[in-house]
């Protein structure tokens, strides 16, 4: 059965039963018709997945890979703040009339700085240091930048990467400060297994081990009784993952460059509300 089921069932029965409430406290999240959007929610957890083994994706529920990849290049590729760069409406609630989601994400990553080797952004220093400093320590990335976030329509909950090569393996730490555990978590797992795959073939590298690690980590109250139905559903062996193996420049993967194969998973489609 597939690894990343295990965890995602151990970590929402762990939240359900021994998570703490927040329905004393005034929250800022709210539903679609004012309601206080309120959550159970366990403190800093931390799942491995080695991406040698197998692709860290669900079967009790399945995961839109394909979008999941387009938001990924929207971001980390393209750089993008703006929906219309986007084949997909899930960023639509955040976005202006202009289609901007304002200073955040992609626009953070695409800022270039100064160093003595010249002048990068935080996707190209990552690719120039895998390339040519892969024993450095300091091969990471931060969008959560305090100057911008009163020009930010949705603050980063994925905010961070570390990078660490071990021998010829990349590894990666994800920060998340929060996450909606039902709706984003697989999503969030995913995307960033995938990008460590991305930047280690474009680097001569081998994928590792990919670290999640969730500060606040949370199931909201309108959420409950689906995740009570999908914990439960039948769980199937994970698929593989294909990545086009001509792809030597980061800026040259497209969507088509990524398939899943033999992706068997329940295919029941849940009305899931996201709060505000």
């Amino acid at each position: 059965m597939s690894y990343a089921d295990k965890v995602f069932v151990e970590n929402m029965k762990d939240i359900l039963e021994n998570g703490t409430w927040d329905t004393n406290l005034q929250v800022r999240p709210k539903w679609e018709d004012g309601t206080p959007a309120h959550t159970v929610k366990k403190f800093c957890i931390v799942n491995r997945y080695d991406l040698q083994k197998e692709f860290p994706i669900l079967t009790i529920r399945k995961t839109a890979f394909k979008s999941c990849i387009k938001e990924l290049l929207w971001i980390w590729q393209k750089k993008s703040n703006n929906i219309h760069d986007l084949d997909s409406h899930i960023w639509d609630q955040w976005a202006d009339e202009t289609g901007s989601i304002g200073k955040a994400y992609g626009y953070q990553l695409g800022i270039k700085h100064k160093y003595k080797e010249g002048e990068f952004d935080q996707v190209d220093r990552v690719i120039y240091d895998l390339k040519h400093n892969p024993a450095s320590r300091r091969i990471m990335t931060n969008i959560y930048n305090f100057e911008d976030l009163h020009e930010m329509h949705l603050y980063p909950c994925a905010y961070s990467m570390t990078f660490n090569v071990t021998g010829d393996t990349l590894n990666g730490i994800l920060n998340q400060r929060s996450n909606d555990m039902l709706t984003a978590n697989n999503w969030n797992v995913c995307q960033y297994a995938i990008l460590l795959m991305m930047l280690a073939q474009v680097s001569g590298l081998k994928a590792g081990t990919l670290v999640h690690v969730i500060s606040d980590a949370h199931i909201y109250d309108r959420h409950v009784d689906m995740v009570k139905e999908i914990i439960e559903m039948p769980q199937y062996p994970a698929p593989k993952v294909w990545i086009n193996p001509e792809v030597k420049d980061f800026y040259d993967f497209k969507i088509e460059d990524f398939k899943l194969i033999d992706y068997v998973a329940n295919e029941k489609k849940y009305s899931i509300p996201v709060a505000e």
